[in-house]
């Protein structure tokens, strides 16, 4: 059971429990075509296949996501992607950040499979989606990793570079059921893909002065043959 607190800009916050029924990952969901052919490139040059399709919605385990402050992966080839989450809940939606974590190395034998492989960390705070479609293009997404020991700038933009929720929901097919999470898609990393030992995820938003953050930790599991 996860917890949230909801922060709409009108009305009192609340606190509540919530339990993930379906797990729903958008991929390729880049509105630039030139940064979304870049994003390709990035993970076809570690071996990842270049999608038939664009976007892509991979199913997900619901017992994925996790709030946890620290995960464990087995091995070395495992990275963050942030990105930002719309949660149904209550008869509406809302909106946290999570982080795509993903097997690298199983990925160049199947998308699908890499991302079930990791947890899926999302934050604690609900914003009421309506509250920011306005200015949607205006929210600003970034990640820091922590890499041979230094905090480094992973990703950073606007989320005018990527598709917005009703647009992928949309293509989706079918509104969001109660109990739905949806990753909305992920933005290139600065120099390149790469493993890191903490992960740390940002969605500011500049039109109301607040902002979503998650960080967690990574353990990597020894391989054993």
């Amino acid at each position: 059971m996860l917890e949230f607190q909801l922060a709409p800009r009108q009305g009192d916050t609340q606190r509540i429990g919530y339990e993930v029924a379906n797990l729903i990952v958008a991929g390729w969901t880049g509105r630039d075509e030139a940064a979304l052919r870049h994003h390709i490139e990035e993970l076809a040059a570690i071996g990842v296949p270049r999608p038939s399709s664009v976007p892509v919605f991979y199913r997900n385990g619901a017992l994925n996501v996790t709030q946890a402050t620290r995960i464990q992966v087995l091995g070395p080839d495992t990275s963050g992607e942030a990105e930002p989450v719309v949660v149904a809940h209550g008869g509406k939606l809302w909106l946290t950040v999570g982080s795509d974590h993903t097997d690298r190395k199983a990925e160049t034998m199947g998308i699908a499979l890499s991302k079930q492989l990791c947890a899926k960390p999302v934050g604690r705070e609900l914003w009421l989606l309506d509250d920011v479609v306005a200015h949607w293009d205006q929210l600003k997404l970034r990640a820091f990793a922590t890499i041979d020991g230094r905090r480094v700038i992973y990703q950073e933009g606007t989320l005018a570079n990527m598709r917005t929720p009703a647009d992928l929901i949309a293509r989706y097919g079918s509104a969001l059921s109660p109990g739905t999470m949806m990753f909305c898609g992920t933005l290139g990393a600065i120099g390149g893909i790469r493993p890191a030992s903490r992960f740390e995820v940002e969605l500011e938003d500049p039109v109301h002065n607040r902002t979503l953050q998650l960080a967690y930790d990574i353990d990597n599991l020894p391989v054993v043959t």
